[in-house]
Order: structure tokens, then C-alpha cells, then sequence
């Protein structure tokens, strides 16, 4: 996946139940993710140090209870993207004329008592937007609430783990 090739990649199915309140939507994994078949498993990615400040969610337990955990305070995580052609991890190596957006009007439907979604950067705002809030504008299953948040990875090296941290607990609010 580093030989600048571009792939076709397709997204993790969503962790959530019957109880999540809110979502929170990436773009699509990157490599890291990917290899481990993991939500953010870059080392260096900011998302589960933020869980942990948030949920006291140990980022060093296995993988399938930190999920657990999430699920369990009514957090669900997903991607906008169902597929899309991208060399390496970055978002802006993404082919935007690949991008195939998952199932939001299955999900959101089956969904009612999602009250908010929360993007993880700027790129999963914005594809949703095109691809789905646009196209669905009138839609009485699409949560009014979306907000924006810091990206989670480390190429967002603007802000320090705190001040992502500040920026993510908007999420409690909406629990």
C-alpha cells in the first residue's frame, strides 16, 4: 500500500447497537487501520488517548473491549466512506470520483435515537455533505446536529492531544 499505487479500499462495518446516541464518522481507515483491521490503530492517532480522557477508556486493552466500552456508553463509529481509490493514508490522496458512500438512509432508519454525528476532520464533514446530507436534504431521518471536530490523525499536527481532547467532551453533551 506505500508503492504510491492507488487501491480500491472498502470501510469496517460500523460498531454500534440498539442504544447509540450519537455517531461519530472518519473519512475512510488508513494503512495502519487497514493492515489491522482496526478503527484507528495508528499509533500515533489521537482517537483513542480522547476516548480514554472522555469515557476512561484504557487505549492499552485489547481492541475488542475498548470497542465494547465505546458501544457501551452509546457511541457508535463509523465511516462516510463505504469504498474509495487512495494511495497511502492521507485523505487528500483520495480519488474523489471513487468515493461511495455508505448506506446513511439504512443506518439512520434503523437509527432513530441518534441524536447527533460528529466528524472526525474535515474530509468526512465534507463527503458527507456531498454525498449524502445533499443528496438527502429533506430527509426526515438525517440528524440535524452535525458538528465538526479536529482530525483524530496525525497528520493534524496543528493542535496538541489537549486541545483536541477540549474540542471533542462537545461530544458528552449529546449523550
Amino acid at each position: 500500500m506505500n508503492d504510491g499505487q492507488s487501491l480500491l479500499l472498502r470501510c469496517f462495518a460500523p460498531l454500534e447497537n440498539a442504544h447509540s446516541r450519537i455517531l461519530i464518522l472518519g473519512s475512510m481507515p488508513g494503512v495502519a487501520s487497514l493492515r489491522r483491521q482496526q478503527y484507528y490503530a495508528h499509533p500515533r492517532n489521537a482517537f483513542w488517548p480522547i476516548m480514554a480522557a472522555l469515557f476512561g477508556i484504557d487505549r492499552h486493552q485489547p481492541y475488542a473491549e475498548r470497542c465494547a466500552r465505546l458501544v457501551a456508553r452509546r457511541v457508535a463509529l463509523w465511516d462516510v466512506m463505504q469504498a474509495c481509490r487512495r494511495s497511502g493514508s492521507l485523505d487528500s490522496a483520495i480519488e474523489r470520483e471513487s468515493i461511495q458512500a455508505n448506506d446513511f438512509p439504512a443506518f439512520f432508519r434503523a437509527h432513530r435515537h441518534l441524536n447527533a454525528v460528529f466528524f472526525n476532520g474535515g474530509t468526512a464533514e465534507q463527503t458527507f455533505q456531498r454525498e449524502v446530507a445533499r443528496r438527502h436534504a429533506d430527509a426526515d431521518w438525517l440528524p440535524e446536529t452535525r458538528i465538526r471536530l479536529p482530525s483524530t490523525s496525525p497528520a493534524n499536527a496543528r493542535l496538541t492531544l489537549d486541545d483536541k481532547t477540549g474540542h471533542w467532551r462537545v461530544i458528552l453533551q449529546h449523550l
